[in-house]
């Protein structure tokens, strides 16, 4: 089967769906032939990013609501190219799709995820959604194939932070499940008692810090976070002469201290924006979060690049100062933005700047939101969206679904009219 993405204009019910806007979720029941969509976007993942972006429970929602047949997911999982096919992603979004079909009492998808957890090629995926899914009743018997196939750091993989009953169950019945189980609890009692230990670097100066920093060994990275705790400047130099090289852990944490810091980064940021010397990418998150009005065309040109060149990640912290700035001559952008972006993960940034802009434009897309595919954007649009009595029933399924988030279930249980 030729799972290539050829992703469908924005305009039509297709590539709506592919992209997981709410307003094709919404007219999909009044579309012959919106199902077929459904499943080719199940079988031919339109995810721009495949990590950050969500489309399980969007699918697997419009399947209930179109009253779909579990079959074609599951003849798409037990293709005969499943075996011979090397990308690892070619069935993460129908074993995700099948997972939440369970969650919302399609109990008959739980057979071919059970199946394909036993004989397909990426069977690992289909145990955790099994195990996530929290019924034991679903996995009798599946320990036995996961304690013969799985070594020590894929058990380790396959126990969840929290207690879980399908891993109570197992390890009852698995020794080497069980003591993959006691190791785990181990450890987090020696992450907890080193966390207390620890002695703080209060005492060592900024030099030392630094000098530490730079010799990106142990203990560089407490050092790079302490100097963010502390706020120094110098932590900027830092930045200069790691974040222009390859990407690193030494970077990374750099990028997350500088998080702690305030105004006082904005000349350091514009400059960074502007030169284009390997941290620009961090200036914008910090004109984003901190800049001030003489920001805003720096910030429309980037977001205007960034939608031209399809460049979506890089449209990210524009649209999040845009919005922060309430800037009103953004929203041809936004609005563009929100219909054309084949990345998700960019809405709830949109609608959040929508709403502090031009709230009234913003109606709109709030009651859109409801049934979007990202929980971010679902949240905001239970928080703003007008009360009608389609959103009212809108928000009473959000509030009962138990497969939906907690936050999100908690701001459409704050605004339901019971």
């Amino acid at each position: 089967m030729n799972n290539e993405v050829v992703l469908e204009s924005a305009g039509t019910l297709h590539g709506q769906l592919q992209r997981g806007l709410g307003r094709a979720a919404r007219r999909a029941a009044d579309r012959p032939g919106a199902g077929e969509y459904v499943y080719d976007c199940i079988r031919r993942d339109p995810r721009w990013d495949r990590q950050c972006e969500s489309r399980r429970l969007y699918y697997a929602r419009l399947m209930v609501d179109l009253e779909m047949s579990v079959g074609p997911v599951a003849a798409h999982l037990f293709d005969p190219s499943d075996q011979a096919d090397a990308d690892e992603w070619r069935v993460d979004l129908a074993l995700g799709v099948l997972a939440d079909l369970v969650r919302l009492s399609r109990r008959e998808a739980a057979s071919p995820l059970r199946r394909y957890a036993e004989e397909g090629a990426q069977w690992f995926d289909a145990v955790e959604e099994l195990i996530d899914l929290e019924d034991p009743a679903l996995t009798v018997g599946l320990d036995e194939l996961v304690a013969a196939r799985c070594d020590e750091s894929e058990l380790a993989l396959l126990i969840p932070a929290h207690r879980n009953p399908v891993i109570e169950a197992w390890a009852a019945r698995q020794p080497r499940i069980a003591e993959a189980l006691a190791r785990q609890r181990e450890a987090g009692r020696a992450a907890r008692r080193a966390m207390v230990a620890t002695p703080g670097r209060d005492a060592q100066s900024e030099a030392e810090l630094l000098d530490l920093a730079r010799r990106r060994g142990e203990g560089a990275i407490g050092a790079i976070f302490e100097l963010g705790r502390r706020r120094t400047l110098a932590l900027l130099d830092l930045a200069e002469e790691l974040l222009p090289q390859r990407p690193s852990r030494y970077g990374g944490a750099v990028c997350r201290a500088l998080r702690e810091y305030g105004p006082e980064t904005l000349p350091r940021a514009r400059a960074w924006a502007t030169q284009r010397g390997g941290c620009e990418d961090m200036g914008l998150s910090i004109l984003a979060r901190y800049g001030t009005r003489q920001d805003v065309p720096l910030l429309m040109d980037e977001l205007r690049v960034a939608l031209d060149r399809h460049e979506w990640s890089s449209a990210a912290s524009p649209i999040e100062g845009l919005g922060r700035l309430r800037a009103g001559e953004a929203v041809p952008l936004l609005k563009s933005a929100w219909t054309e972006s084949t990345y998700a993960y960019l809405r709830p940034r949109i609608l959040t700047a929508l709403t502090r802009t031009a709230p009234h434009t913003a109606e709109s897309y709030t009651v859109e939101g409801l049934w979007d595919c990202e929980e971010g954007v679902r949240l905001e649009a239970a928080r703003f969206a007008p009360l009608t009595r389609e959103t009212e029933i809108r928000l009473q399924r959000l509030h009962h679904d138990t497969s939906e988030e907690p936050d999100v279930r908690a701001a459409a249980a704050a605004r339901s009219v019971t």
